[in-house]
């Protein structure tokens, strides 16, 4: 069996610091929310931005990062993803207000869309030489970063408790001058075998119009109700502006989104698989820290250490992932992690969410959730990788990333209105509700898997990088 050389898994290294970083800052935020609220003295809207503007910079930004990467190089856009993460996380840790917070979370989101699909196309052209190889320098990549979005909250929690809010910000820093550092010393300048591809600004601000009209009116919702003229004005918007998005795509002659991966084999199927996942993960994180300070009165650093269970699970189950990918392809493992991970969301709906519920009543939910995510998720992102060329690698793991960003902005978006209340039973009613939700879409995930992905899929061999 072949074994990585050193510089590949230097490269992996650096490849996953970014993942990291990435990955961390989603759920990080999610204990500290009470605090910054009171602070800052943001209302429930307010602090579902905090979490949806980094979500949503990353989901519109992703897109035209993958074009970027494939027309100036992966490494360029690569370094320039940890300078800007590197100088937002700055500018959220010194923050002084709600809004000033937000529009750097913004920043930040736009600094991870220059890291991810560039990270992913830099693995796809170093591991292009072995598939097999490629599927397992996958699998730790999602490992590192699933490990950082199950150790968020924890993670999270031990700094809040220690020094404040703003240490949550502050920790971005130094992880991401050693990725940069690595990725000056390590990754290789790429060549880009593709036709080269131009900057589609027509279509970049209209995704950016129609994605944020439409988690905002989502948002707001619950504050001034369906039939409020903004909310209603801001879905008009999205709906207009989405059009507009689809028809300038369709016309352009490099368009940012190629509407023609949609027609490639597995591809959709991934990308819906990867928009469920993320909905019902990030919304759930989302509503369960409240539950865990507001409903339960647990401590910040109590709740934290509450989803302990999600970090290791992560970190075996992407593991067991590329394994497992290696020997049946890609679609078995997505199938049986949706099945697992819809099971996970079920069992904490029933027995692990109420006014006096045990740890252990919650801990089988949290334990079958990022079994179930790290097993699939690998799988998926390989898939993705499988049904296209190799020059178009970064964009295709920016049509994924986008997918799943705004599946996960939507999530917070919805199941934040679930919650908004101040009455315990109406926040337990909202998680409830959520939970069946995240079941349906895990397991409808798992049918697609079932209909869409085919039985071997891997990426396919390509030439190596010179």
């Amino acid at each position: 069996m072949k074994t990585e050389s050193a510089p590949s898994l230097a490269i992996l290294l650096a490849c996953s610091f970014a993942f990291i970083i990435v990955q961390l800052d989603v759920t990080i935020v999610n204990v500290a929310l009470p605090e910054i609220g009171r602070e800052l003295q943001a209302g429930v809207s307010q602090l579902q931005w905090v979490v949806d503007a980094y979500t949503l910079g990353f989901a519109v930004f992703l897109l035209s990062a993958g074009a970027m990467g494939d027309r100036f190089g992966s490494r360029s856009v690569f370094l320039a993803g940890f300078a800007l993460f590197t100088i937002a996380s700055l500018a959220c840790a010194m923050a002084q207000d709600a809004l000033t917070l937000n529009v750097a979370r913004a920043v930040q989101g736009i600094g991870a869309a220059l890291l991810v699909p560039s990270s992913l196309a830099i693995l796809n052209a170093v591991y292009a030489h072995d598939r097999k190889m490629l599927a397992k320098a996958i699998a730790w990549w999602t490992a590192a970063g699933g490990v950082s979005i199950a150790a968020g909250p924890v993670l999270g929690g031990v700094l809040m408790s220690a020094f404040g809010w703003r240490s949550i910000f502050w920790v971005n820093i130094p992880i991401c001058v050693i990725g940069f550092w690595l990725t000056l010393r390590v990754v290789p300048v790429l060549r880009h075998n593709g036709p080269a591809r131009h900057f589609d600004i027509p279509g970049q601000l209209l995704a950016v119009a129609a994605l944020t009209a439409f988690i905002g009116a989502v948002i707001e919702v619950h504050a001034l109700g369906w039939t409020h003229a903004a909310v209603l004005a801001a879905f008009a918007v999205a709906v207009i502006a989405a059009a507009l998005f689809l028809r300038v795509e369709r016309r352009s002659a490099a368009p940012m989104l190629p509407l023609q991966l949609f027609k490639l084999t597995g591809f959709t199927p991934a990308v819906l698989f990867g928009v469920f996942v993320n909905f019902a993960y990030y919304g759930v994180i989302f509503v369960l820290s409240f539950y865990l300070q507001q409903v339960r009165g647990f401590s910040v650093l109590h709740a934290g250490l509450i989803f302990l269970p999600l970090t290791g699970t992560f970190l075996f189950a992407n593991i067991t992932s590329g394994w497992l990918q290696a020997r049946v392809g890609s679609r078995l493992p997505m199938i049986i992690g949706g099945l697992i991970g819809g099971t996970g969301y079920a069992l904490l709906g029933l027995f692990g969410i109420s006014e006096t519920a045990s740890f252990w009543a919650m801990l089988p939910g949290l334990t079958l959730i990022p079994a179930g995510m790290g097993l699939a998720v690998p799988a998926m992102t390989t898939a993705i990788l499988a049904s296209v060329e190799r020059h178009q690698a970064g964009t295709a793991s920016a049509v994924l990333n986008t997918a799943r960003q705004v599946g996960g902005a939507m999530g917070v978006a919805v199941y934040g209105a679930l919650v908004a209340a101040p009455a315990a039973a109406a926040i337990l009613a909202g998680i409830q509700a959520a939970m069946a939700v995240s079941t349906a879409l895990l397991l409808g995930g798992a049918l697609l898997a079932v209909y869409g992905i085919a039985a071997h899929a891997a990426p396919a061999a390509a030439k190596p990088v010179n």
